[in-house]
């Protein structure tokens, strides 16, 4: 098999070949749902809101991506589900919208070039939906401004929110689906946890209160962690024993 990747642009599905009326199969269906996702996070009016998608994920409905395969309700639910239980995306739906999270979509557009000023326009049951990328670099920045800026203010930590490593831990947890909240209870909990004990292993506690070790593919663990134990009361202990590599 070939290795590599190759890059294919959204002007795709303005080719004839891809606007021919048909059934999609669920190869084409995934690969529609990769292009209609956004790769930048966004600001986009709905109706009277505003509201914000993240890069990854798009808002659509059941009936427009019916409309859209040439599929019925319940090949729809099925192959969308098949997708949730796979790990591949993450539907949550409501009155008025739906909303699609690619997951690891990094892997799938990690290239791609986040610079260039682009403006979508996208359609669904509530009325036209304006994509504003062109203040994408100030929401991003807001962003890890107020991430970095909480985790400095609880560890006492001078961390800064413009390096590419802590860009790129925060961008992938919220990828996953993570909010900006999420990120503030982990931190809270780790802080409490942490801050002034010592590990087994010698070490202090604050020198792990960082991005690279708060943020990386252990965050899920974390805030499950926390909220488990957001009700309990704190017991003393000088010397704390986290789960085996537990900051790492």
């Amino acid at each position: 098999m070939q290795q590599g990747w190759i890059s294919l642009h959204r002007k795709i599905m303005e080719h004839p070949l891809y606007q021919e009326k048909r059934k999609f199969s669920r190869f084409e269906a995934w690969i529609d749902l990769l292009l209609l996702a956004n790769h930048k996070d966004n600001k986009f009016l709905l109706g009277n809101e505003l509201i914000t998608v993240e890069r990854g994920s798009f808002i659509t409905s059941e009936l427009k991506l019916m409309e859209r395969w040439g599929w019925g309700k319940s090949k729809l639910r099925s192959f969308l589900e098949m997708l949730e239980n796979d790990g591949m995306i993450v539907k949550k739906s409501d009155r008025k919208k739906t909303t699609i999270t690619i997951c690891n979509y990094c892997i799938y557009q990690g290239s791609e070039m986040e610079n260039r000023p682009q403006t979508d326009y996208k359609q669904t049951d509530n009325g036209l939906i304006t994509d504003t990328n062109n203040n994408d670099n100030n929401v991003n920045k807001n962003i890890y401004v107020e991430i970095i800026g909480f985790l400095n203010e609880k560890a006492g930590t001078n961390f800064k929110h413009s390096t590419n490593k802590t860009r790129d831990l925060i961008k992938a947890r919220l990828n996953e689906g993570f909010t900006i909240n999420d990120f503030k209870t982990v931190i809270e909990y780790c802080c409490k946890e942490w801050k002034g004990k010592v590990f087994s292993n010698g070490k202090i506690g604050d020198s792990y209160l960082r991005p690279t070790t708060l943020f990386n593919n252990k965050f899920d663990e974390r805030l499950n962690l926390a909220k488990q134990n957001k009700q309990a009361t704190p017991q003393p202990n000088p010397t704390y024993k986290p789960f085996k590599d537990d900051w790492e």
